[in-house]
């Protein structure tokens, strides 16, 4: 298995580097399993959001890439939640922060549009003010 940064799949989806483009498919299309680290999903949202695409189109983006055969994303449940949930009103950033901790009571934070964001959607674990 091997590990792919977050340039490799920017090349991937936005395909403004052709030769760049070119090389991350064969890569990502190769016979060889390929690791995501959530680190670098969080930061592909950011270079997709700094080139301008929308909400859906980085959801799609970045569920096009975790549904590639051979990818192996890291907390997969935790991906797939928090892209339900960003596709619902929440920050992914936000939303990954609540995925990755389903294990705890509540999630604290002063961000009062992310509590109730969060609590429109049901998403676990509740968020609570400090």
């Amino acid at each position: 298995m091997i590990g792919v940064d977050t340039n490799v799949l920017a090349r991937f989806v936005l395909a403004d580097d052709p030769d760049q483009h070119r090389r991350s498919i064969a890569a990502l299309e190769a016979e060889e399993d390929f690791f995501i680290p959530v680190t670098v999903l969080l930061e592909l949202t950011w270079v997709l959001a700094a080139r301008e695409a929308t909400r859906a189109e980085i959801a799609s983006a970045l569920r096009k890439i975790v549904a590639l055969p051979r990818a192996h994303a890291q907390h997969a449940d935790a991906v797939r939640r928090a892209l339900d949930w960003m596709e619902s009103g929440l920050d992914f950033a936000d939303a990954f922060h609540l995925a990755l901790s389903e294990r705890t009571e509540k999630f604290l934070s002063f961000d009062a549009n992310l509590s109730r964001r969060a609590a429109r959607l049901g998403a676990r674990p509740p968020v609570a003010s400090p």
